[in-house]
């Protein structure tokens, strides 16, 4: 089961906003292209979008469906990938002082990728989650216009105040 996590610099509505827009979908989830939503009101349960994977000159139209939404925090989904099954994802978004925590938890459910899910595989979908988040990340963050105070990279200490000249540690 592969389980990562990633401080976004943002409030959680922030992150919300982004994920329950269905067009966005392909803009930062790795691999996909061309959102759009195909049947209810996304992200509420039941609702669909459609969009599309390349892997090189192959082109595969997928599917992913709601399983359940808790508006705001968290976001249950089931990714269909055609002949190799489907798999379950889930984003759970948590305040974290004045920023979102949020944590994506995938693994297969039906199909070749539930029997061919190896700790190869896992480590695969490791890198997919790490390059993902930072995705969503830069989306909320640069939608938000977070600044460079509140952009800074974690462990960097600020000496001094902006105003009066000062400088980072």
């Amino acid at each position: 089961m592969a389980v990562r996590h990633h401080l976004i610099r943002v409030p959680p509505s922030a992150v919300w906003d982004v994920l329950a827009d269905g067009d966005r979908y392909g803009e930062w989830v790795v691999g996909t292209s061309g959102s759009h939503p195909v049947r209810g009101h996304w992200p509420h349960k039941d609702a669909a979008i459609r969009y599309r994977v390349r892997l090189g000159p192959v082109r595969l139209d997928n599917e992913t469906t709601v399983r359940h939404c808790e508006e705001g925090s968290r976001l249950e989904l089931e990714a269909h990938a055609g002949a190799l099954g489907t798999a379950r994802i889930a984003i759970e978004l948590r305040p974290w002082g004045e920023d979102c925590l949020v944590i994506v938890d995938e693994h297969p459910l039906r199909g070749a990728g539930g029997r061919l899910h190896n700790v190869g595989f896992e480590a695969l979908i490791q890198l997919r989650h790490r390059a993902m988040l930072a995705r969503l990340a830069r989306l909320c963050e640069d939608q938000a216009g977070v600044g460079a105070e509140r952009g800074r990279a974690l462990g960097q200490v600020t000496v001094g105040s902006h105003a009066d000249g000062g400088r980072h540690a």
